[in-house]
């Protein structure tokens, strides 16, 4: 066996240790409320959100869901908020995606906590980006008031929803909403401005409950007279169908969703060829779990690829940065991936006599790098096919050299071909996503289509170690300035207590829970779920104008 053999066999019990954990961390996720929540949900004939999502969509289709990890580990002080109370994600409805927006009644009878506002309108940005169409499948007691100061005022809070469902309804983006539950206060505006509103028996939707209705005007009136789905439907006009039962609800909307004209194609949709299947490979064997093992990006490619066909642009130029097209499930794509390899550079002539290279590190982006890639993005937006980023990022290249060389000026050239590229863009977290290397690699905030993470990214603004010393130095100098000098012993403890903070920081389950990513996905899932990612930016026609401004050089 050789020695990368060897490597490779010890890295497997650490991917599948951790694949099994993340595995029982959605588990519990999934569960909500917990079963006590679900047998309540079913006393009153209605389903939990995942059974009524399972049931809307077609069968033996996949549901990809998204922000799975919303709220994990938040909101412990109020008994928590799993998958931010609400399941979102992406499912096949009369053979069409659709976004679908689920309450969960089993956590705090689905009222709205901070991270289940920005979960939705997350959901709704996919959703308008894309042209994707939607269904709220709504069951919520409205805002959980104890923290309406952070849900209600802000331009990205509770109201931006309903400002999404004005704009996707003036896009022309279907929106069909069920009410299976409660339906209150603010929240009632979702449903009502969609194009379709379907209301099953029992259920209630009205600005103020009987409870705050007598409280605030001393009427005494019962919760169906108030907002009941006969009313609605027979006096308030409001409802446009009145079902049963959540069974009614989703066979209405069903029949419904089938009868929508179809997308129109995006323009890198309509050169689509048939899909080839990818070479088969263990990606969890080339990819290491801690980022210290050394591989080829091009054999990550070449594994999720049709046919592993992979046409690298400038193979020989700015290495550590690898660019080329290919296809994934028949669809044109533009790959940007860091390499990870150690890369021996060829100097220009001049330099110090008899050194003609020199060695550069794998996930560091260096200055002829950056110009590769920022031109590449430019080709790619010409040519108007998707762009995929691959993050395993360290960051830029630092030092007297470096900077000599223009890294800000280059860095900031990719950052502008990033910002301002029109063409679908979806970034992968494989390893590291640190600093401005997470900015030069479409982090999340250049407006990625879809943004993944492997359950070995590590998302901050540098890695552990480095954060963990910078940390500690600054509080050193402010335990010093105060008057306390620390032993060897307090030094340790100071610095185990500093790194494992920042190491919890690093979990992707961090990054997940405040949306930083849309979903942690499996190493072996990635290709799936990229040519799902690409067939849903598939139903926007549209590509604006691509203008970049000035650019340095």
């Amino acid at each position: 066996m050789t020695a990368t053999d060897g490597a490779s066999a010890q890295a497997q019990p650490v991917w599948q240790r951790e694949l099994q954990r993340l595995r029982a961390d959605q588990q519990q996720v999934r569960a909500g409320g917990g079963p006590k929540a679900q047998q309540r949900q079913h006393d009153k004939n209605r389903l939990t959100a995942r059974e009524r999502i399972a049931r809307l969509t077609d069968p033996g289709t996949p549901f990809d869901e998204l922000m799975t990890f919303a709220g994990y580990g938040m909101y412990e002080d109020v008994g928590g908020c799993p998958s931010g109370g609400t399941v979102a994600g992406i499912g096949t409805i009369g053979g069409r995606p659709w976004m679908i927006v689920a309450n969960d009644a089993t956590v705090k009878a689905g009222a709205f906590f901070p991270i289940t506002a920005k979960k939705v309108i997350r959901a709704q940005t996919i959703a308008l980006e894309n042209h994707l169409p939607v269904v709220y499948l709504v069951d919520s007691a409205g805002v959980y008031l104890p923290m309406q100061d952070e849900i209600f005022p802000d331009q990205d809070d509770f109201g931006r929803v309903f400002y999404l469902n004005a704009r996707m309804s003036a896009r022309g983006i279907p929106q069909i909403a069920a009410i299976m539950g409660n339906c209150v206060a603010g929240g009632a505006y979702l449903p009502v401005m969609c194009d379709t509103l379907i209301m099953t028996e029992g259920s209630g939707l009205y600005l103020a409950g009987p409870a705050l209705v007598k409280a605030a005007i001393g009427q005494v009136v019962d919760s169906e007279d108030l907002g009941g789905a006969s009313m609605h439907s027979a006096i308030a006009g409001t409802v446009d169908y009145k079902e049963k039962d959540d069974d009614a609800a989703i066979a209405r909307i069903r029949a419904l969703a089938e009868l929508y004209a179809p997308a129109e194609p995006a323009p890198f949709a309509r050169r689509r060829k048939e899909t080839r299947p990818a070479p088969e490979r263990d990606l969890t064997e080339l990819v290491g779990f801690d980022g210290s093992k050394t591989y080829d990006v091009r054999d990550l490619i070449r594994s999720v690829v049709d046919g592993g066909e992979f046409h690298e642009f400038k193979p020989e130029y700015g290495e550590s940065l690898v660019c080329g097209f290919a296809r994934a499930g028949g669809y044109p794509v533009a790959f940007v991936a860091n390499q990870r390899t150690v890369i021996k550079k060829k100097l220009k002539s001049g330099g110090e006599p008899g050194l003609r290279t020199r060695i550069e590190v794998g996930g560091v982006i260096y200055g002829d790098s950056a110009d590769k890639a920022a031109r590449f993005i430019l080709d790619a937006n010409q040519a108007g096919v998707p762009l995929v980023f691959l993050s395993d990022v360290t960051g830029f290249m630092v030092g007297r050299d470096s900077e000599q060389e223009g890294i800000i000026r280059r860095g900031a050239k990719l950052v502008n071909a990033v910002s301002n590229s029109v063409v679908p863009k979806i970034t992968i977290i494989t390893g590291g996503s640190f600093g401005a290397g997470n900015y030069a690699m479409n982090g999340k905030a250049y407006g990625p289509r879809f943004i993944f993470a492997w359950p070995s990214a590590k998302y901050a603004v540098m890695s552990g170690n480095a954060a963990a010393k910078t940390l500690l130095d600054i509080q050193l100098a402010a335990l010093k300035r105060s008057g306390f000098e620390p032993d060897d012993e307090e030094l340790q403890r100071l610095y185990d207590e500093v790194k494992a903070k920042y190491d919890t920081e690093l979990d992707p389950r961090y990054a997940a829970a405040r949306l930083w990513v849309d979903e942690i996905i499996e190493p072996n899932d990635t290709r799936e779920r990229l040519i799902r990612a690409l067939e849903a930016c598939a139903q926007n026609p549209k590509q604006e104008e691509f203008r970049v401004g000035v650019f340095q050089v």
